[in-house]
């Protein structure tokens, strides 16, 4: 019982240390986010993707990189730019390009996994894009998308404040006021997420074995970092199933990350498990009710297979380059998580920014309504994650008290 408890203590001050970590990451991500999602309108980025495919891949993947990270917002604004013209790859490369590309979750993952996953991310989101686009134009699948199209006629969604440029948004008090509504729809979307991703990461941390990932990952740990390569393929498979089993978010999975590296899991498998966000159940349930379900299966195959060959490609282009991250670095429970450093008066910094964002879009201009557009999320999963999450806060305030106070 003495050793729960103590074990407890270290899980909850685990996960608080790696929040605070990236905390001021996350505000900075979002706060970016934001202010290119409000100035940069989707009617504009349907404008300028044309009919040329080179030109609208290209495009598509630079709209997916200035956007959201949400996988549930990427899915509606990629099914929107699908409906309003865009093409089936361009739509394709803007959906693997919004939540693979984006800045904040660089900015995450250079903090908890070190400059090669940082590579490794945007380098392989490109990889994901160029063969999920050859894989299309193999498979050339006319019919499907002619009849997802179809699927998308009924219901029109423009883009209300389109017409603006966006210098006149960004000199406007009520273009700011838009940016700190964004903002908090931000926090909103992943606040569950990122609760349950970093309290399980504290738990695996304080409670799991090194056994468990031996088993589940084949040939890991004990320093091993020579793997054949049914062993990487093995483990490339496995991430996503990992991820799926915690249901949560890129975002909220980068701690889990560190610790899957951390236990000497392969960094071809870690990468998959972060690429994963977009081959779970409730994507492809979103993407059933938006295209039906042939399609849907359709992005399921180009998209895994795209994240198996991406994955197989950076492992061994970053083993050629001697540049493989060493697990042993991976410090990931850390005595030292709030000293006086660069994380704390950044956090201090962005916390009284936050603040400011707070007070002007829902205290001073009330009156501005942001509206944007997300996917249809299953309400049983919602519920899940949020008592989850209220789960977890318990959990986390018990076993600060245990750490502080008891033991």
């Amino acid at each position: 019982m003495d050793n729960f408890v103590k074990q407890w203590g270290e899980a909850a001050y685990t996960t608080t240390g790696f929040f605070w970590m990236a905390l001021w990451a996350f505000a900075l991500g979002y706060i970016i986010s934001s202010m290119i999602q409000v100035f940069v309108t989707e009617k504009k980025m349907q404008e300028t993707m044309g009919e040329n495919e080179g030109k609208g891949v290209l495009l598509g993947t630079f709209f997916g990189f200035i956007s959201s990270s949400c996988s549930f917002a990427a899915l509606a604004s990629t099914k929107s730019l699908f409906k309003k013209g865009a093409s089936f790859v361009s739509s394709i490369a803007f959906l693997l390009a919004s939540t693979n590309l984006v800045i904040e979750l660089g900015i995450i993952i250079s903090i908890f996994l070190g400059w090669q996953f940082v590579v490794g991310e945007y380098v392989g989101g490109i990889l994901l894009i160029l063969i999920s686009w050859l894989l299309i134009r193999l498979t050339n699948p006319k019919k499907l998308i002619e009849k997802a199209r179809k699927n998308l006629k009924d219901k029109g969604d423009e883009d209300m404040d389109g017409s603006r440029s966006w210098r006149k948004k960004i000199q406007s008090e009520k273009g700011w006021a838009k940016v700190s509504k964004q903002y908090g729809m931000e926090w909103k979307m992943v606040w569950k997420d990122v609760t349950v991703g970093f309290t399980i990461a504290g738990i695996v941390a304080a409670f799991v074995p090194d056994s468990f990932f031996q088993t589940l990952f084949i040939n890991s740990g004990s320093g091993n970092t020579d793997f054949t390569f049914f062993q990487i393929l093995e483990h490339i498979i496995v991430g996503p199933v990992a991820a799926f089993l915690t249901f949560i978010g890129s975002m909220g999975n980068i701690p889990l990350a560190a610790l899957l590296l951390g236990k000497g899991v392969s960094f071809a498998g870690v990468m998959a498990f972060i690429f994963s966000d977009l081959v779970v159940f409730p994507i492809l349930r979103i993407n059933a009710r938006y295209y039906g379900w042939k399609m849907s299966l359709f992005i399921l195959f180009l998209l895994f297979t795209a994240l198996i060959g991406a994955s197989l490609i950076l492992h061994y282009s970053f083993d050629l380059l001697s540049i493989l991250p060493d697990p042993s670095q991976v410090k990931i429970q850390n005595s030292e998580y709030f000293k006086l450093d660069y994380t704390f008066f950044l956090n201090i910094a962005f916390l009284i920014l936050s603040g400011f964002l707070v007070y002007l879009g829902f205290f001073k201009r009330k009156d501005v309504k942001q509206m944007k557009e997300m996917a249809p999320k299953s309400q049983l999963l919602e519920n899940i994650l949020k008592y989850a999450a209220l789960i977890s806060y318990f959990w986390l305030a018990g076993g600060l008290i245990v750490n502080f106070f008891i033991n």
